[in-house]
């Protein structure tokens, strides 16, 4: 099959849960002999850049990307406050990318298309005008729920507000739009149940995180014990959000109470504020790490205080690929068939993530087990080259509408 793949940032490097994801898709397609072409939008907030980085899968698929400005003004978003529609997603259109994209249709038919996420979605209109592809919705998170969710986080009265407000809009764009497809695929059976339940009325089926698990080496004799870590991107609402939230609630604990233990926060778009919770020899901001791969087997101890979002947090299946312990909201290791305290370890709390880290940070043993049992899980569950053969024939089982070709 000649597969098209529709991205609202580039892939590359692959530092991010987008990234890997989508990239892993795509190795897997290409093991099964399938050809693959990458169109990306580059969003001038995200700088991506395929040119600056020796990627070997760039030399297996045809590959194009289109600079787009998607940033809002503080006038734009005075002025969208009086609009029905939202300016989070009107952001990714562009009539010349789109004039692209047509241009990409006409030389070349493709079998299918997917759009891998609801920020692509602006240009479905004119692709199912121009093309008899099978189109394929991949949600990477319930967009309107990722709003919802920071509102509730939020205790600043606009704030909350306007968050409901972007919420609401997103939803009436999302549902509108979604049943447009010819079907979808969710991470979570979480995120199918949520769709099923909006009267979404096309086929939706579940396909959890895939990765290529030769790609992750664990090797325990780096690790320094005790330490915790995050790794992420930053300039994601939930991260960030996340993570100040864990800062704030264990700021003494870790630098002058009973969890004295080193904490390393990680990842790209760190945030020139977070210099202030650095602490020497306790707290360190260290922002983009060179090989993130030696930066997970360096630690002993994954921390994710996610509170809102939604979906399969690719940096969790990650962390149990490198064999790490993991302690982690509820929220952020949905969808994974983890079982609390055998390969990951449940807080949902202060006190819960207290206990958590107390027992971790005591007990050594304990941790190496937490994190050969999480490798294991993987092995069984997220293998890409298990995952990729089942999504083609998804693909092949969805016939198109009679009435989807102009």
């Amino acid at each position: 099959m000649k597969i098209l793949i529709l991205t609202h940032r580039v892939p590359f490097p692959q530092n991010g849960g987008y990234a890997i994801v989508v990239c892993n898709t795509i190795k897997g397609l290409i093991a099964l002999g399938h050809e693959v072409a990458l169109v990306a939008l580059n969003g001038k907030r995200y700088y991506g850049s395929a040119q600056n980085t020796e990627d070997e899968l760039l030399q297996k698929i045809q590959y194009t990307s289109y600079n787009v400005n998607i940033s809002i003004s503080m006038f734009d978003a005075f002025t969208n406050l009086f609009s029905k529609k939202s300016n989070d997603v009107d952001r990714y259109y562009d009539a010349e990318f789109e004039k692209l994209l047509l241009r990409e249709l006409r030389q070349t038919a493709y079998d299918v298309i997917q759009f891998e996420g609801l920020f692509v979605t602006p240009y479905l209109t004119a692709i199912r005008k121009h093309s008899r592809a099978k189109l394929i919705y991949r949600s990477h998170n319930i967009e309107h729920q990722v709003w919802m969710r920071l509102a509730q986080q939020k205790s600043d009265l606009f704030k909350k507000w306007y968050l409901r407000l972007l919420a609401r809009r997103v939803k009436d764009y999302e549902l509108q739009v979604l049943n447009k497809f010819d079907a979808i695929a969710v991470f979570t059976a979480e995120d199918k149940k949520t769709l099923l339940s909006y009267g979404i009325n096309i086929p939706v089926e579940i396909f959890p995180v895939g990765i290529v698990l030769d790609d992750y080496k664990p090797d325990y004799s780096k690790t320094e014990f005790p330490s915790l870590f995050f790794l992420g991107s930053l300039d994601w609402m939930p991260n960030r959000e996340g993570i100040e939230w864990f800062i704030e609630n264990f700021y003494n604990d870790l630098t002058e109470g009973d969890l004295r233990v080193r904490f390393y926060v990680a990842g790209h778009n760190i945030p020139d504020s977070f210099d202030d919770y650095e602490v020497l020899g306790k707290i360190f901001i260290q922002g983009e790490v060179d090989d993130a791969s030696e930066f997970v087997n360096s630690k002993a101890i994954m921390i994710v205080p996610l509170l809102s979002s939604g979906g399969m947090r690719v940096k969790i299946v990650e962390g149990m690929a490198m064999q790490k312990c993991i302690i982690s909201t509820s929220l952020g290791a949905e969808g994974i068939g983890f079982t609390n305290g055998t390969n990951i370890l449940i807080a949902n709390n202060r006190q819960e993530f207290y206990d958590a880290i107390e027992r971790c940070i005591s007990d050594e043993e304990f941790c190496r087990n937490i994190g050969i049992n999480a490798r294991k899980l993987i092995e069984q569950q997220h293998n890409v080259n298990v995952i990729a053969p089942k999504l083609v024939a998804f693909y092949m089982n969805h016939d198109l509408p009679d009435d989807t070709i102009s």
